[in-house]
């Protein structure tokens, strides 16, 4: 579905056991995780002595994850700075799908959640012993967790203070959201398995955690760093007008959500054969932002966007109205393909929704996240299109 440019792992062989085939006929299915299970438990990191024991279907517990996080305190001292700290974005996933109708239109954020804004906390000498420590976390309490053991709580509370001085509405989540995604915590599983999705208020598993935390084992030392060198200068336009805030409000209070291949909901949906619990492809998001949203007075707006695919809706301007990248407002619709201006809408492959300053939001492996527009997004940038002007709802 996509491939990752920022941190990679070498692929871990199964080991096969000739004992245990002789003790039994049947083996339990391989965990998607397994790679990384293997890594985790070789750094020492959870509760499993080895790979074998670890349970990557439990639900991950709040003691669980809060020990978690003290090991990884721990992992990260040892990290040091490399000479070169790029943070290189990574090519998204493309898709070519028909139309869906959502079932679900509730969009998923947990009230009960704050960023601390305090990196540079002692690391304690245990692990602190949580209130009822069997508790099940969701993914965004996950996410939200080790963003703050990796020090990057102040990044993500400048990420959200960064939208909300722009006159924008987030949710609690969307600061440890976007730090997140940048670090590529997150995992697009293959489109057959997208019933292992999870969304933002779901109980994470342990193999979740698993996955976030051999990320972060391969760590070279620039990530951190680089991330929060990203928050510290993150601005947004604070000329937006009432429109382009209603648009980057519906795309914003859904950061975090999943990829799903042909996904245009918020809730459950079958695509392509495969359940999932509820999220977008690239042009579902923008579909889910324009089309599915009402918003009061909005005119003509919902029938601007007439095609389901990123091949349709770029073909859908003539090149004539097409925006070029100097001349990108917040709330533009943007086309990435393989040549850049000179795609054919055929080869168009991906796309979202600019943000301002530098900034877009889009589905991509990650889920919904923010994207800088720099690297093979420049490079790949096609054009843009305008819905609100389009609809007569902005000059």
């Amino acid at each position: 579905m996509g491939r990752r440019l920022l941190i990679g792992f070498a692929v871990v062989p199964a080991l096969c056991c000739a004992a245990a085939a002789t003790a039994s006929t049947s083996k339990p299915a391989q965990s998607w995780a397994a790679s990384q299970i293997q890594t985790v438990t070789a750094a020492g990191l959870f509760d499993a002595t080895n790979a074998a024991s670890f349970r990557p279907n439990d639900p991950l517990t709040a003691q669980a994850l809060e020990d978690l996080a003290f090991e990884i305190k721990q992992q990260i001292t040892e990290l040091e700075p490399p000479t070169e700290p790029p943070v290189v974005p990574t090519v998204p996933t493309t898709t070519t799908t028909t139309t869906t109708t959502p079932v679900d239109t509730t969009t998923t954020t947990d009230p009960t959640l704050t960023v601390t804004t305090s990196p540079t906390d002692t690391t304690p000498a245990a692990p602190k012993q949580v209130a009822n420590p069997d508790r099940p976390v969701t993914m965004t309490q996950l996410d939200q967790r080790l963003v703050q053991a990796l020090g990057l709580g102040k990044a993500a509370t400048e990420f959200a203070h960064g939208a909300k001085a722009a006159g924008l509405k987030v949710p609690t989540r969307f600061g440890g959201e976007v730090v997140a995604r940048l670090l590529g915590l997150r995992l697009n599983h293959p489109a057959s398995q997208d019933s292992l999705e999870l969304l933002p208020n779901n109980s994470a598993t342990r193999a979740e955690a698993a996955y976030s935390a051999a990320q972060i084992l391969d760590f070279q030392g620039y990530e951190i760093p680089s991330v929060q060198t990203l928050a510290d200068a993150f601005a947004l336009p604070s000329d937006l007008t009432d429109w382009q805030k209603q648009i980057l409000n519906t795309a914003f209070a859904h950061i975090g959500m999943p990829y799903i291949w042909g996904g245009t909901s918020d809730g459950p949906e079958t695509e392509f054969g495969v359940s999932s619990r509820g999220g977008y492809d690239c042009s579902g998001f923008v579909w889910r932002v324009y089309k599915l949203q009402s918003y009061p007075n909005e005119g003509d707006l919902a029938s601007m966007l007439k095609g389901r695919t990123t091949y349709q809706m770029s073909g859908e301007v003539p090149k004539s109205e097409r925006i070029t990248l100097a001349n990108l407002q917040p709330a533009d619709v943007i086309f990435f393909g393989d040549k850049g201006p000179k795609s054919q809408p055929s080869q168009v492959g991906h796309m979202g929704i600019y943000v301002g300053n530098g900034w877009f939001i889009h589905s991509s492996e990650y889920g919904v996240a923010l994207a800088q527009l720099t690297g093979w997004y420049a490079q790949e940038f096609a054009w843009a299109r305008r819905p609100l002007a389009e609809a007569a709802l902005e000059n």
